[in-house]
């Protein structure tokens, strides 16, 4: 954990669930952690600004109040599809865009951008020319705009996520150029507060099924130990990767062992 003492550290949703543990495990190998949230976290971070990710102007006002520069940038926030699905694309694809983009020049040299996506977008290759028709929009309010303009099929939870995909794919090599680095970590099921929200809208028994082939869901830890890897010297040459983490369903669908879930 060498890697982080005296590091500072931007992380979004930091008051609960994988962003809460992203910055307990952080503070204590000894980094300075800067929180984004709507929620006060119990985290003893540096310093908390109060947020919504929603909008760009609040992401805006946020970043004019980090003062320095910044080794990392945690984009773990996000939403359920229990949200408008207007705000869900907000918070969960432009807020990562723009807040990535918007710190670029506030990053040290060999700092590191990890997104927390899902594998709830494990279809973003179906949709991949919608997907790259969206992040050709310059600006969050046109991607906003976009999305009114084309609606998608099914939970937009999903469509979220299969941008933030392949957002983060995108843009490795640009990122390299500027001596940084951008990867994301793809969970499955994770017991979170907001988990009775994915049951709503993904299903309780498709969540149930994954958690009895299982044994049980993910915990926060396990997510947060592969976070704070991708943010190591020791993932210094993985770049642009999405990084699958959830106990091995996916590997199981992908490989025809069991059948996609219908979520």
């Amino acid at each position: 954990m060498s890697d982080f003492a005296g590091k500072r550290y931007v992380v979004t949703g930091a008051a609960s669930g994988i962003g809460h543990q992203v910055a307990e495990n952080l503070i204590a190998a000894g980094a300075v952690v800067y929180s984004l949230d709507r929620n006060e976290p119990s985290a003893k971070v540096e310093r908390h600004i109060k947020v919504d990710l929603a909008h760009h102007a609040g992401i805006d006002e946020a970043i004019s109040r980090l003062d320095g520069d910044f080794d990392g940038l945690l984009n773990i926030a996000g939403i359920p599809g229990t949200a408008p699905a207007d705000t869900v694309l907000a918070v969960n694809s432009l807020a990562v865009r723009h807040l990535t983009e918007s710190l670029l020049d506030r990053l040290t040299p060999g700092a590191s951008v990890v997104v927390v996506s899902s594998t709830a977008g494990y279809a973003w290759a179906d949709r991949l020319a919608a997907i790259r028709d969206l992040l050709a929009t310059d600006t969050f309010e046109e991607g906003a705009q976009w999305f009114k303009d084309h609606p998608q099929e099914g939970n937009a939870y999903n469509f979220s996520k299969e941008v933030t995909t392949v957002y983060t794919m995108s843009m490795a090599l640009a990122l390299g150029e500027m001596g940084f680095r951008i990867n994301a970590v793809l969970p499955g099921p994770v017991e979170t507060p907001i988990l009775t929200d994915f049951e709503k809208s993904m299903g309780k028994d498709q969540l149930d099924g994954v958690k009895e082939l299982l044994g049980r869901h993910a915990t926060p830890d396990d997510i947060a130990g592969v976070v704070l890897f991708l943010l190591s010297d020791a993932a210094r040459w993985i770049n642009g990767h999405a990084l699958i983490v959830d106990g091995g369903i996916s590997a199981s669908v992908f490989s025809g062992n069991v059948p996609a879930p219908e979520i």
